[in-house]
């Protein structure tokens, strides 16, 4: 007997919750029903997906090759449905955006409305995770694009550059980098450096570009989003790095806090779109891609 996509639905959503009744809950069907379609999967393959408990759900090795396929699968099948709308115009229909925490809020808010009226038949879904959720997202079809920071494996994507995101090290009146017009990358060690916490991409990213590693720096603080880390600054806390695009959309807000920028001019991160490479509408996001570059660079000359 050949599984059914809703079995393979099921499986990929167990994985992503690691919880049986949040991914029947996100099926929209009972518990009960997905347990017996998982047990049927699992019998008809004569493997064991899931080791399950009263705590937990583990995946087993075997389950774990089972669903990297389940996924790719899932991805075919809408990217099954895009074809026959490859015959639209561009940018009409449907398009599924996944966007990490530190990009979304700073680019979409003026871009969402260029693009409305530009494309008044598009009509663009949002979601905003961290970049491997994205990732997971688009390799099962639930999402046709990301935005996210390169480096970042992308296995099986296509992917396209979008722009530079300079990084600005940003810190309080008084502090004793003030007064240098300029910041060697070398100034910030030993300085009390606020970042992101755990699994932001561009906590790594910033330590990163400014070759740190976690020793050379006190790290003080991890902060959930920009906009703390901008007031725990403001609070003589320490210092931190902001990227380009929120100083921008003005992150720093009423604040009086000093921006310094680095003699080096590769104290940056890359921010990039990917798709699946079996999607059919490659023209169509290589468009978008433009109009997302133009639209920042617009923006940044202000």
């Amino acid at each position: 007997m050949t599984p059914s996509v809703k079995q393979i639905r099921y499986i990929c959503a167990v994985a992503d919750y690691r919880h049986f009744s949040k991914a029947a809950e996100a099926c929209f069907v009972t518990q009960s029903t997905l347990s017996a379609a998982i047990q049927d999967l699992e019998s008809q393959l004569g493997v064991v997906i899931f080791e399950r408990s009263k705590r937990s759900v583990l995946i087993t090795p075997s389950g774990e090759k089972l669903l990297d396929q389940a996924r790719k699968i899932l991805g075919e099948i809408e990217d099954f449905v895009s074809l026959a709308k490859t015959s639209q115009d561009l940018l009409t229909g449907d398009i599924r955006l996944g966007v990490i925490p530190t990009i979304g809020p700073f680019m979409l808010p003026t871009l969402l409305k260029e693009l409305r009226d530009s494309y008044p038949k598009l009509g663009l879904y949002l979601k905003e995770d961290m970049s491997a959720k994205l990732y997971r997202h688009l390799q099962q079809g639930e999402l046709d694009l990301i935005v996210l920071a390169f480096p970042y494996s992308l296995p099986e994507m296509d992917t396209v550059s979008l722009f530079k995101d300079e990084f600005l090290l940003c810190l309080s009146p008084g502090h004793k980098l003030e007064s240098s017009k300029k910041i060697r990358q070398s100034q910030l060690r030993g300085q009390s450096l606020l970042l992101l916490e755990e699994g932001h991409c561009l906590r790594d990213h910033a330590l990163e570009a400014c070759k740190l590693e976690k020793a050379d720096t006190n790290l003080v603080y991890q902060g959930t989003s920009l906009h703390t880390l901008v007031h725990m600054v403001a609070n003589g806390l320490g210092v931190t790095l902001l990227p380009q695009i929120a100083v921008t959309a003005e992150v720093l807000g009423d604040t009086k806090l000093q921006l310094k920028k680095f003699t080096k001019e590769n104290v940056s991160r890359e921010i990039g779109l990917a798709w699946r490479k079996s999607d059919p509408r490659r023209d169509e996001y290589l468009l978008l891609a433009d109009f997302i570059r133009q639209n920042v660079l617009n923006r940044q000359s202000d």
